[in-house]
């Protein structure tokens, strides 16, 4: 059995930042798992620009970002495992483990932070019809294949799906060479960032069709051609409205899920709006001493808010560890989302844990605008703060100041909402 005090499972980006700060509020035994052959997780095959923007204020490629990480875990001697898939983890904190040289090992920990990330929906959970010829791919897929593998899935493409993989593909593609035809939407919002949709689309004149899918893929062999379809306000095709596009390749880019099959087998509240976690204000799940931070959480638009939200569960960790994790005079108070707002992330906050300042973390369900953004304590109103647009794609925040709760007696929930004045 080996033994530390903090094991991480995970090296993209949650699992760097979580691991170094950490070690900066001194634990030293911490131990960061990686499946792959190499650090940095997702960014290594991110080599276009945009990244660190808020973190260190200029605009990194994916490779460079995670490489100023590893560079710091590599500086503060924190160990690491590649190439090693985690198998369980028990409620005692046993995480079991195995990789090639070493076979299946067990490794105990005062604490673990999950930094698993997220994968891609596949075809298989979009249900539409045709055969299965080659030529389809998820969008991260494609990412991989183009930019470390060195080969190009097609000529002639169409995306379905304009989260932020599919957009910046259709750039890529692009610029590759390919023939992007069109890129469908089944919402009628892009599930992507703003700059994404005129830096990746509007930049090269590639269509996107809001409220239309895919409802068929030609091609025994390898795909001839999709139609596409407008849709409904239920979703459904509407008949008449199909078009043909001759392609080579369809990509896929539907949406993003949780890794979270190891919290799932260790009993973990899940949220099932995110299909990530329950936390409170410290990152920790209902499993004691069990942390959670990045896309394994919740998806997020930005690597720099995976960074801060992984050194705040990093931190919390350390915490735990040293047994310096706060006081417990008051319960935990459930954070509500209300009226336009899908969900919040913490789940529950305790005043007595929390910091001066804590940053609440929420999405919207639909495209809002000219709205408020309001905060309830009970049924005290603390902040009302108008917003121009507020869209799916983007992550919002609100800042919530402890003084404020021991303000409120007897609080019993903190309530997230849009208004309209």
């Amino acid at each position: 059995m080996q033994n530390y005090d903090i094991v991480i499972v995970g090296g993209g980006p949650a699992g760097l930042a979580a691991a170094i700060a950490a070690k900066e509020h001194g634990v030293e035994s911490i131990l960061v798992l990686e499946r792959d052959q190499e650090l940095g997780g997702i960014l290594n095959q991110c080599i276009h620009n945009g990244f660190g923007l808020h973190t260190f204020e200029e605009e990194l490629t994916g490779p460079e970002y995670a490489a100023r990480f590893i560079e710091r875990l590599l500086e503060a001697g924190i160990s690491y495992k590649l190439n090693t898939m985690v198998l369980e983890i028990s409620a005692q904190k046993v995480v079991t483990a195995m990789n090639r040289t070493e076979g299946i090992m067990q490794i105990s920990a005062q604490a673990v932070i999950l930094a698993m990330g997220c994968r891609e929906r596949s075809r298989g959970a979009l249900n539409i019809p045709g055969f299965r010829p080659a030529g389809i791919y998820s969008a991260g897929t494609a990412q991989r294949l183009v930019n470390m593998e060195g080969y190009l899935p097609g000529r002639r493409a169409v995306i379905l799906g304009s989260g932020d993989i599919g957009l910046i593909m259709a750039r890529r593609m692009t610029l590759e060479g390919a023939k992007v035809q069109v890129v469908a939407e089944l919402l009628p919002y892009s599930g992507g960032l703003k700059r994404n949709i005129v830096q990746c689309l509007d930049d090269f004149g590639i269509p996107l069709k809001l409220s239309h899918t895919v409802v068929n893929i030609h091609g025994r062999k390898r795909v001839e051609g999709v139609t596409i379809a407008r849709v409904d306000d239920n979703r459904k095709p509407v008949p008449g409205t199909e078009e043909y596009y001759e392609c080579d390749t369809l990509l896929l880019s539907c949406g993003l899920i949780p890794e979270n099959e190891l919290s799932k087998g260790l009993g973990i509240e899940m949220n099932p709006v995110t299909s990530g976690p329950k936390v409170n204000e410290s990152f920790q799940t209902s499993a004691e001493g069990v942390f959670a931070c990045g896309n394994v959480l919740h998806v997020h638009d930005l690597v720099d808010f995976v960074s801060r939200e992984a050194q705040a569960a990093g931190k919390y960790a350390a915490l735990y560890v040293k047994n310096q994790a706060g006081h417990e005079e008051f319960g935990d108070i459930p954070v509500a989302a209300e009226q336009g707002v899908r969900y919040t992330v913490p789940n529950t906050v305790n005043p007595g844990r929390m910091e001066e300042a804590l940053t609440l973390r929420f999405r919207v369900g639909d495209v809002y605008k000219n709205c408020y953004v309001a905060v309830y304590l009970n049924d005290q109103r603390i902040c009302h703060r108008k917003k121009q647009v507020l869209a799916p794609g983007e992550m919002e925040e609100v800042v919530l100041k402890k003084e404020e709760l021991h303000a409120v007696a007897d609080l019993t929930q903190i309530t997230v909402k849009l208004e309209e004045d």
